[in-house]
């Protein structure tokens, strides 16, 4: 068993990539700056690989959404092994959508406004749209993939472009709906991520929380458990964070019944950007 070795400035953990500096770190990873042999910047996130998350399914997502071409799905140039951890290379983004909104309130005091937050969010709808879609080819199977944690710090900025991010915890599906170890962030899960389950509109729950919160200010709940229960219930959400006009769209994103939300994100995002216009 291969133990982690902490990380530091010059580390060089694969030939031609040397860390800068920490860019910043969650309950498992660690992200940093590198640099690349011929120059240019890049992150390399760096996730034990003796954890429990740590799943030979994990890398075959991994692995499979490298292969994937997308505007909005930010680029996985190499996953490998090394020093107890499973590290990905990838693209140095400017921020995150969480960057942006934090800047934003403090800075002028005000949140994103609609017509911005319709403009970031409707590319991560397409990215959404685009994984999880029954259309891609592993392992001679044809499968649609849910993101499982989709959220405003895994929604990236490149200028004006975002890019989906982070696909640690992404499941490939046979099915529309399918059995589901519970994992992700429990604040931006869908209901039935609590029961053990997936379904084709479990990322379209999360996004629409992520729009409340760019929008808002808060999230649409009280804060669930830190970890999944399964007697868990979602109240009914309080969007009084939105203007009259919003509330019913984003309700039916954040219907309990999957089957009852939107029937892709784009469309969810769409009927909203369309109210100002």
């Amino acid at each position: 068993m291969r133990h982690t070795v902490p990380l530091q400035t010059g580390l060089e953990p694969f030939p031609g990539y040397r860390l800068r500096r920490l860019l910043g770190y969650g309950s498992f990873a660690e992200v940093w700056e590198a640099e690349a042999a011929d120059g240019t910047l890049c992150a390399l996130k760096f996730l034990p690989a003796e954890r429990e998350q740590a799943t030979p399914s994990e890398l075959r997502s991994l692995q499979a959404i490298r292969q994937l071409l997308h505007p909005n799905l930010l680029r996985i140039d190499r996953v490998w092994c090394h020093l107890g951890y499973i590290v990905i290379a990838m693209e140095r983004a400017d921020g995150t959508l969480a960057d942006l909104n934090a800047t934003s309130r403090t800075e002028t005091g005000c949140v994103i406004i609609p017509e911005h937050a319709c403009l970031l969010l409707s590319q991560a709808a397409a990215a959404l749209d685009f994984l999880n879609a029954r259309q891609h080819h592993v392992e001679g199977k044809t499968v649609s993939i849910q993101h499982c944690d989709v959220k405003p710090s895994n929604l990236m900025l490149f200028g004006e472009t975002v890019k989906l991010a982070d696909f640690g915890l992404a499941a490939l599906m046979s099915g529309p709906v399918v059995p589901h170890r519970p994992s992700g962030t429990p604040e931006y899960a869908a209901p039935e991520v609590f029961r053990g389950r997936l379904s084709r509109f479990s990322d379209q729950f999360a996004l629409a929380v992520s729009y409340c919160e760019l929008r808002g200010g808060r999230l649409p709940f009280d804060p669930p458990p830190r970890t999944f229960h399964p007697d868990y219930f979602h109240p009914p959400p309080n969007l009084s964070m939105l203007s009259a006009v919003e509330r019913p769209i984003v309700a039916r994103a954040l219907a309990i019944a999957a089957e009852e939300r939107w029937p892709s994100c784009v469309e969810f995002i769409d009927r909203v950007a369309r109210l100002f216009l």
